[in-house]
């Protein structure tokens, strides 16, 4: 099963907490169907409502799914993707348009991690295929959550986002929840925008997956490496 990193000592029962949360953020590919209430889904938003940004501009938006617009929302989607739908195409590049060392490495590595613990070879394209549309069911999980802004904002709201984006998900640790966020449905922004009642004068960002993990669903034995502080960081003055 998946191996949460040892906590760092000398952290006070506060502490621990906040770095249990971050240890323990990962993200899932296999939910419990388990309801997740409304006044769960808020709580975890207004914990998150207290991300940093701008001066205090608070850019981002929410929109959250479950029930039958969840279910509505994923069937569409589902259905274009099945189809091989090449009409949907996303509003901006989330990945680079070249991939170079060390992030190629990094992606292939997660990427044949991840489909080796399913059992897919290269060759299965049909399995691959399959795989990829659960991020179109969420995984599983009862709740989707898509975030968005205003178009007419400049790149500091979209680091914003990503801080509120970042808090969220560390929300849903203090509730016992986990997440997934998804890049995937940056593709089908339209059908999202229709079930959602989005405004055309707001871009998605990305959208999430949010439940209770499912502990026997295979895909959640994978453990995603991190480089260690030295590979990443330079540090003055100690």
């Amino acid at each position: 099963m998946h191996r949460v990193p040892e906590s760092p000592e000398g952290l006070d029962v506060h502490g621990a907490a906040i770095a249990d949360a971050l240890l323990t953020r990962r993200s899932v590919r296999g939910f419990l169907k388990t309801p997740v209430d409304r006044a769960t889904v808020e709580g975890i938003l207004h914990l998150a409502s207290r991300a940093p940004s701008g001066t205090n501009v608070q850019p981002w938006k929410v929109y959250a799914c479950t029930g039958d617009v969840r279910a509505a929302l994923s069937r569409e989607i589902l259905a274009l993707h099945d189809a091989g739908d090449t009409t949907h195409v996303a509003e901006y590049a989330y990945y680079p348009i070249g991939w170079r060392e060390p992030y190629l490495s990094r992606r292939r590595k997660l990427g044949w991690d991840y489909y080796g613990i399913m059992g897919l070879t290269r060759e299965d394209k049909r399995g691959m295929h399959r795989q990829h549309g659960r991020n179109f069911d969420f995984f599983g999980a009862p709740v989707g959550l898509f975030f968005t802004l205003d178009r007419d904002m400049e790149r500091g709201s979209w680091l914003d986002a990503g801080m509120f984006i970042q808090s969220v998900m560390i929300a849903a640790r203090a509730y016992d929840l986990h997440t997934c966020p998804q890049a995937a449905f940056l593709q089908y922004h339209r059908v999202v925008r229709d079930h959602l009642g989005i405004p055309h004068d707001e871009i998605l960002l990305c959208g999430m997956s949010l439940g209770r993990i499912d502990p026997d669903a295979p895909e959640n034995a994978l453990n995603t490496e991190r480089v260690p502080v030295a590979a990443f960081a330079t540090l003055r003055g100690w």
